[in-house]
Parts: structure tokens; C-alpha cells; sequence
């Protein structure tokens, strides 16, 4: 597989890029989802909600923690997580963009 030339694309298209990839792992998306039905921090019931080795879980909340998606916090030795609900609003009008540039257009076929 070769390398992505991130350069050659707009900032938006290396956006959508990411965000996608956060829904590209049902792990991330069972994460996700998780925050939101709980609607609070969660520390530590992550491994045994999801079923996935603590490392495992570890890297998928870096991922999502990268993209800005969920924000942790310290308390004590362990992180707790949650949404940040100001990036994911973010990234929701991002994708909505995305996903409706159809709207207005008929089908070429």
C-alpha cells in the first residue's frame, strides 16, 4: 500500500478523511456510543462494556482523543473520558456539508 499524499488534498478533504475514520472501527462507534448513553465521564467500565483488552480500548480512545471527538480528564491514577461536545459539533456541520452536497443536484444517470 502506498503512502497518502495528504499535502495534495484541502484541509477539508484531509478532515473528512479522519472523521471517517473514526466511524471506520465499530469499536470506535461502540465507544462513541457508549459516551452518549451514559452522558457522563466514564474511567474505567470501558473494557468491560465493550469487551476489548484494555490496550485494545487504550488505543482506540487515543484515536478518538486525536480527532478531538471525546476529551480526557485525570482524576486520581486513572484518565476519564467524555464527548467534547464542541468538536463533535463541529464535525457534525462538517459532515452534514459533505453528506448533502446531493441535494441540489439531479442525477447525472
Amino acid at each position: 500500500m502506498g503512502l497518502i499524499k495528504s499535502e495534495i488534498f484541502t484541509d477539508e478533504q484531509n478532515e473528512l478523511a479522519l472523521f471517517a475514520k473514526a466511524f471506520g472501527h465499530p469499536a470506535r462507534v461502540a465507544i462513541l456510543q457508549h459516551l452518549f448513553k451514559i452522558n457522563s465521564c466514564v474511567c474505567g467500565d470501558l473494557v468491560h462494556e465493550i469487551g476489548l483488552a484494555q490496550p485494545t480500548i487504550s488505543q482506540h480512545l487515543k484515536e478518538l482523543k486525536n480527532l478531538g471527538l471525546i476529551k480526557g480528564n485525570i482524576e486520581g491514577t486513572s484518565v476519564c473520558y467524555c464527548i467534547d461536545s464542541k468538536n463533535w459539533s463541529g464535525m457534525k456541520e462538517t459532515m452534514f456539508e459533505f453528506l448533502n452536497q446531493d441535494t441540489a443536484k439531479e442525477n447525472c444517470c
